[in-house]
């Protein structure tokens, strides 16, 4: 596994004070709204916050949820372990305004003393046989995945007249972490990534005000703050503030200078763009999430001479890709600098495209393929990269992005042979600033094809969001686009066509 740049820690005991709110009384007579809270005004409280926090729920129980937005609470509801019975018992806890809590293994002690804590009189055990239970119609969820997200529609049948902060959850929180936030009055968002910059509605919420965020895998307060200060750098096509999940991308790979290095050269940058978005029109009524054109753009080319610096590699003059990149993004796209270096150097050759690089909608590839050691000719053997040769491109493009307010960066590396990257493992992921991309670019038949998809994904870092290329001619026969998402396991985010 790589090492990542994030860590999850566990909050400490001197985290922020808790502030919560009653859970049987309209009136709130019974509970109290404690804490420490701020006045909003005349007969409304606000939950106090001291910036973005996680809440880690790490053992799973909703204990840790209950004790940040819960003083205290007449009625506690407890279930079971059993998906069936924790649907049932967050729809009660949800009806009744009252924390929910789930008996997981080795959380008895837990749960125990939560309960004591909140001073309830009234424990609803699920299964069991208070008569609320069985009037009570559990969460309609079909899919186990579409929990969560269910449990965050209910609409809360016991509102507290307490304003909340934006909360966010993933399908991974707990689902009584959910239930107690909705219970509380909270509205959840749950997004598709562990990160503020998930949607536009969830940017706009992180930066205007706190927001707290449910489970562990939001990692630390202190990832979590980091990413929401992110949030403010502008969004991507297609919406939000990540590269992948939220679209997907569709793109012609070539150079400016003509057809031999792909189909982006078979034609002037208008007419790419228009090629782009038919392709991209082709995909769209096969996902729910927008599937945004893009060009790959290659900027340095391998060649079969040294030329005048001896790197075996044409560095194409940046004012020469700037229609391309301008027509691509001015069409709503998104455009990625292919880096073909020779006995080059990446990061060298990265800096000659940094005006480029500097425009929020355009990203960076690495093809290690034409990665040559000095006195090696390309074609004699398949080129490779070390894992410290991509950690000093990626800690330079995450500081450019850093230091110039820009969205998160595509940062695709290019592999169809385990060699290319000896290290792998090695390769430091994980940065807020990147989204890492793994571009599986071998071609032949769906056999192969299939073969080199299944072998770059084994023990590869999570952090990989995986793509697809479809060869006009190199591929017997190519995909079509309802054959690329039907068949390729997983779903590529990114599919280029040369």
């Amino acid at each position: 596994m790589s090492v990542t740049r994030t860590s999850v820690a566990v909050l400490s005991a001197s985290a922020l004070l808790l502030a919560g709110c009653g859970s049987d009384s309209s009136d709130g007579s019974d509970g109290s709204v404690g804490g420490v809270v701020d006045a909003v005004k005349p007969g409304k409280s606000k939950l106090k916050t001291d910036g973005d926090e996680v809440i880690q729920d790490a053992d799973g129980s909703g204990a840790e949820v209950s004790q940040r937005f819960f003083d205290s609470s007449d009625t506690v509801v407890v279930a079971a372990k059993e998906r069936d019975q924790q649907l049932k018992a967050a729809a009660l806890a949800v009806k009744l305004g009252a924390p929910m809590l789930t008996r997981v293994d080795g959380t008895d002690a837990a749960v125990d003393a939560e309960i004591e804590r909140l001073g309830a009189k009234r424990v609803i055990n699920v299964p069991g046989d208070d008569a609320e239970i069985g009037s009570t119609e559990p969460v309609a969820s079909a899919e186990k995945s579409g929990d969560v997200a269910a449990i965050a529609a209910v609409d809360p049948g016991n509102p507290r007249d307490l304003e909340m902060p934006p909360v966010f959850a993933t399908a991974l929180s707990s689902r009584a972490s959910v239930a107690t936030a909705r219970a509380a009055g909270a509205d959840v968002q749950v997004l598709a990534a562990a990160d503020p910059r998930a949607t536009s509605q969830s940017m706009r919420d992180v930066t205007e005000q706190d927001a707290l965020a449910l489970g562990r895998q939001w990692g630390s307060t202190d990832n979590f703050r980091e990413r929401a200060a992110l949030a403010g750098n502008g969004e991507l096509p297609g919406g939000g503030g990540l590269v992948f999940p939220g679209r997907r991308m569709v793109a012609l790979y070539g150079h400016p200078y003509g057809p031999d290095l792909g189909v982006l050269g078979e034609q002037d940058p208008a007419a790419s763009v228009e090629l782009a978005k038919k392709f991209a029109a082709e995909y769209q009524p096969l996902d729910d999430q927008p599937i945004v054109p893009a060009f790959e753009v290659i900027a340095s080319v391998a060649s079969e001479f040294p030329g005048d610096d001896g790197n075996f590699s044409n560095e194409t003059p940046a004012e020469d890709l700037v229609p391309y990149v301008d027509a691509i993004v001015n069409a709503g796209g998104y455009a990625v600098i292919d880096l073909q270096p020779g006995q080059g150097n990446f990061l060298q050759q990265a800096k000659l495209y940094e005006d480029l690089l500097k425009r929020p909608n355009v990203g960076l590839a690495l093809d290690a393929e034409w990665k040559l050691n000095p006195g090696e000719a390309p074609l004699s053997r398949i080129g490779s990269a070390s894992a410290a040769e991509i950690n000093e491109v990626a800690d330079w493009l995450a500081a450019l992005v850093r230091d110039n307010h820009l969205p998160q960066k595509a940062m695709v590396l290019h592999q169809f042979n385990s060699s290319m990257f000896p290290d792998r493992e090695n390769i430091v992921t994980g940065q807020p600033e990147l989204a890492w991309v793994l571009h599986a670019d071998g071609h032949g038949t769906p056999e192969l094809k299939f073969e080199t998809w299944n072998v770059l994904r084994e023990g590869l870092d999570p952090n990989f969001f995986m793509a697809w290329k479809n060869f006009f001619d190199e591929d017997s026969p190519m995909f079509t686009p309802q054959q690329t998402y039907a068949d390729v396991n997983p779903r590529p985010w990114f599919v280029s066509y040369q």
